[in-house]
């Protein structure tokens, strides 16, 4: 069995990923991203920092370390089209890459797998290396949405769907049936930053996460984990729902635990 390359962002899920691949036997390489992976989650397995438009150096390390599969994990940040010092090889797979390098984040990271597999990698979701790793459908948690909360999970899924489809973002936070935020190029996270400022006296709101419509699944599934819940927490609201089967739940246990400590619901919808 060939090693596994983890192109790695931000967050801990490459580490989990890379534990689950050694603990079935398998080696792995890291490609950390610069600015985005975190030197502790990689430190314990092999691994080499790379900026994001060193693309030949990269394919250089992972063919030396045998790596035929890849798993592309952790979030990163765009940049700007201005700011790339892509190297020779990079240069070639702007151009290999087309229009779509100036498009939605969607159409350049489907180019960027097709190039890829052109190349001989194989591009495989976390969730397959990760086993289990979406959630399923019902309620996680020790706690459960009211009427209230369940009709603004259902505003939020209708919201979701037209921005998902316009290639904007995958979450967005209902208070009462008032879209409070809608997250875009800045990420969950900070879209949670800012929810506080608005948020209106009465039934605290909810933050809802959907894949996108033809969201590519072996990268940028939406993901959620004890840090959502801290932001969560943070922001004031009462519950996360999230799409079934199309979440990747990191620390699965963990955030359970944190939701129920926090009274927070978790609920994983069909919609």
């Amino acid at each position: 069995m060939s090693a596994l390359g983890i192109i790695a962002g931000g967050g801990r899920l490459p580490g989990d990923v890379a534990a689950a691949a050694q603990a079935a036997g398998r080696e792995v390489f890291i490609v950390a991203l610069e600015g985005y992976a975190e030197p502790e989650v990689v430190a314990p397995y092999p691994h080499q920092s790379f900026r994001i438009d060193a693309v030949g150096a990269m394919r250089q390390a992972l063919q030396a370390h045998g790596c035929r599969e890849l798993v592309i994990i952790g979030p990163v940040k765009r940049p700007s089209i201005f700011s790339l010092r892509p190297d020779a090889e990079g240069i070639k797979m702007l151009a290999r890459i087309g229009r779509a390098a100036f498009g939605g984040d969607d159409g350049l990271l489907g180019a960027v797998l097709r190039v890829l597999g052109e190349d001989g990698f194989a591009v495989v979701g976390a969730h397959e290396i990760l086993g289990g790793a979406l959630g399923k459908a019902g309620l996680l948690s020790a706690n459960a949405p009211d009427e209230t909360a369940l009709a603004d999970i259902g505003r939020g899924v209708e919201v979701l769907k037209i921005i998902g489809a316009a290639d904007i973002g995958q979450a967005c936070v209902v208070q009462q049936g008032i879209v409070l935020a809608v997250e875009t190029v800045e990420g969950t996270d900070a879209m949670l930053a800012r929810v506080a400022a608005v948020a209106r006296p009465g039934p605290a709101g909810v933050l809802v996460k959907l894949a996108k419509p033809g969201q590519e699944r072996r990268a940028d599934l939406p993901t959620i984990g004890v840090e959502t819940i801290r932001q969560v927490q943070n922001a004031g609201l009462r519950g996360v729902a999230f799409e079934a089967g199309s979440t990747i739940l990191a620390n699965r246990s963990l955030m359970i635990e944190a939701a129920n400590a926090g009274g927070i619901f978790l609920l994983g919808v069909e919609p």
